[in-house]
């Protein structure tokens, strides 16, 4: 009895390790890394959705940032990505070239624009493309910008108010905006403006609400913690919020008022100048991307049909065809 026992214990044993073997390993799929601006985090993740669809093989994985830290993953923190996309076409060749990047493709635009919860905000029954300037100085009425030293949004916010001065012709617009509330500074030569902002950028926080990335403030407004903030059309469409378009002069979005735009520069903490012009990004693989075939396959997908449509259907107006800079892969030569 005991030997039959042991042997029926045997085979158990035996039927176990040999069902084990035979168990179904899952693959391990190849991890595509991405970092991109914070405004293009909803038209990425459809496009991550599809992308995958067609790979069954990559699992996609996100990070988004302001542009100026998304590439600052790469140049300085160390972590490789195999594609990174940027709110400014410009930082690419700035702060990767020609270490990490060598090429980069101008794929969208946009344009700003002062957004607001309509049931929340102060005074949003009346504000107007004519008078928004006037509400925003309203001691009760406060607003927000993400970080000029680490998101484009951010310098163009700041850039969009000068020009908003300009345009409007009121001499105090820049000063009770944003030098009353900040330690940014600003200086005249010329007719040109060159606007200094500081690391430590000291906001007064009862009126002006600063973050990293611009989509860090649109929480704040569904909510009603903060009455306005100047943002991307397309991150307001894609949330569904009211906003202001605030006029070509100085919304950041005509090549025809690029004359104008030029007029105002603004220097980082970093000492690096920016100039005021129509907003474009961009989009690359860097040179130490761990799967550059890979990045590339989804540059490509990002400048195809459906990726156009991502684009268009959540408000970010695609640049057809894309236009290339340096030295382009074969595959994008177009």
């Amino acid at each position: 009895m005991k030997k039959s026992i042991k042997i029926i214990l045997l085979l158990s044993v035996m039927l176990t390790a040999t069902g084990c073997l035979h168990e179904p390993v899952e693959e391990k799929k190849t991890e595509l890394k991405i970092y991109h601006a914070g405004s293009l985090a909803v038209p990425f993740e459809e496009a991550e959705r599809q992308f995958e669809a067609l790979h069954p093989d990559v699992d996609v994985k996100r990070e988004a940032y302001g542009s100026v830290a998304a590439i600052r993953q790469v140049t300085d923190v160390g972590k490789p990505c195999d594609v990174v996309a940027s709110a400014d076409y410009t930082l690419i060749p700035d702060m990767m070239y020609p270490d990490y990047a060598d090429w980069y493709l101008r794929f969208a635009t946009n344009e700003i624009v002062l957004a607001y919860n309509k049931e929340k905000s102060k005074y949003a029954a009346e504000i107007t493309r004519e008078n928004w300037y006037e509400i925003l100085q309203r001691d009760d009425v406060t607003f927000g910008l993400s970080n000029p030293n680490l998101d484009p949004c951010g310098y163009r916010s700041v850039m969009v108010c000068k020009l908003a001065e300009l345009f409007y012709g009121e001499a105090n617009l820049f000063d009770n905006l944003i030098l009353k509330n900040t330690a940014i500074t600003i200086a005249e030569e010329n007719e040109t403006y060159l606007i200094k902002t500081p690391e430590n950028l000291a906001p007064n926080t009862d009126k002006i609400t600063i973050k990293p990335k611009e989509t860090d403030l649109t929480a704040l407004i569904e909510i009603g913690a903060l009455d306005y903030y100047f943002i991307y059309r397309s991150v307001a469409v894609q949330h569904n919020l009211n906003f202001v378009d605030l006029p070509e002069e100085i919304d950041l979005s005509s090549a025809k008022h690029a004359p104008l735009y030029k007029k105002i520069k603004l220097q980082t903490a970093d000492s690096k100048t920016k100039t005021a012009k129509p907003i474009i990004y961009g989009i690359t693989v860097p040179k130490n991307a761990p799967h550059p075939e890979l990045g590339l396959e989804f540059v490509k997908f990002v400048i195809s049909k459906n990726g156009q449509e991502i684009l268009e259907s959540t408000g970010q107006p695609p640049i057809t065809p894309a236009i290339g800079d340096g030295a382009l892969p074969d595959e994008l030569r177009l």
